[in-house]
C-alpha cells in the first residue's frame, strides 16, 4: 500500500524539495499551507514530476483549521506514514510591523512551537504506532545561538528544539519517531543549507530513525 506524507508549510524552500524527496521514493504526499494560488502552483509542479500530490488550505495558527483539515484528510487517505512540520515566522524582528511585546511572543510561540505540538496530536495514535510513524521538524540554528535582532524566533526555536527532544525519548515508547533537521543557515539554493541537501538529511532521519537531531 502506498505511503503517504503530510507537509504542513509547503513552500519553494525546503518544505516542497523535502516533499519531492519522498514523493520521488514513491509516497503520496498532501502539501498545506494558507496561500491557495501558491499551492495550485506546486500542484502542477509535482504532478509534471509524476508525483500523487493533493493540497489543503490550512492556517498553522488556528488549531481549529489544523484539526478540520487533519481529520478530512485521514478520512480520505488515512492515518499518514509521516508529518513534516515546516511552519516558522522567520523574519527579523527589524521587518517585522508589529511591536516586540509580549503579545507579539505569545502569537509568533502559537506559529512556531504550539502549532507543531497541535499537528503532531492529530496523527499520534495507536495506527500511527503501528505504521512505524515519523514526525521530521524543521529546527533552527538560533535554538543555539539567539539573536536579540531575532529574539522571537530565538525563543521558539529553542522552544520547539527542547519539545522535539523530550517528545522524541516520550514517543519511541509509542513505536513512532520524531527527528529535527536543526538549520544553523539561511536556507538557499548553491548554500550550506540547500534545500535538495536539507532533504537529504530528513530523509536520513526517516529511514534511519536513529538520534533525534541533524544539525546542518
Amino acid at each position: 500500500m502506498k505511503k503517504t506524507i503530510f507537509v504542513l508549510g509547503a513552500g519553494k524552500g525546503c518544505g516542497n524539495r523535502v516533499a519531492e524527496k519522498f514523493g520521488t521514493n514513491d509516497f503520496r504526499v498532501v502539501l498545506m499551507s494558507r496561500n491557495v494560488e501558491h499551492l495550485r502552483e506546486y500542484e502542477k509542479e509535482f504532478k509534471d514530476k509524476g508525483i500523487e500530490v493533493y493540497t489543503k488550505v490550512v492556517d498553522a495558527a488556528n488549531f481549529d483549521s489544523v484539526t478540520k483539515a487533519f481529520n478530512e484528510l485521514k478520512e480520505q487517505f488515512g492515518v499518514p506514514d509521516v508529518l513534516f512540520y515546516n511552519v516558522g515566522i522567520t523574519v527579523s524582528d527589524a521587518e517585522c510591523r508589529e511591536e516586540k511585546n509580549a503579545e507579539m511572543l505569545i502569537d509568533r510561540y502559537r506559529v512556531d512551537v504550539a502549532g507543531a505540538y497541535h499537528a503532531i496530536q492529530q496523527v499520534v495514535c495507536e495506527e500511527f504506532g503501528k505504521k512505524n510513524g515519523t514526525i521530521l521538524v524543521t529546527g533552527g540554528g538560533l535554538a543555539m545561538y539567539p539573536m536579540d535582532e531575532y529574539l522571537p524566533l530565538s525563543m521558539d526555536k529553542a522552544a520547539l528544539r527542547a519539545m522535539c527532544i523530550a517528545l522524541h525519548n516520550k514517543l519511541k515508547e509509542q513505536n513512532v519517531y520524531l527527528g529535527t533537521v536543526t538549520v544553523t543557515v539561511v536556507i538557499a539554493p548553491g548554500e550550506k543549507c540547500d534545500p535538495t541537501l536539507l532533504a537529504e538529511d530528513f530523509w536520513k532521519l526517516y529511514t534511519e530513525r536513529g538520534e533525534c537531531e541533524i544539525i546542518h
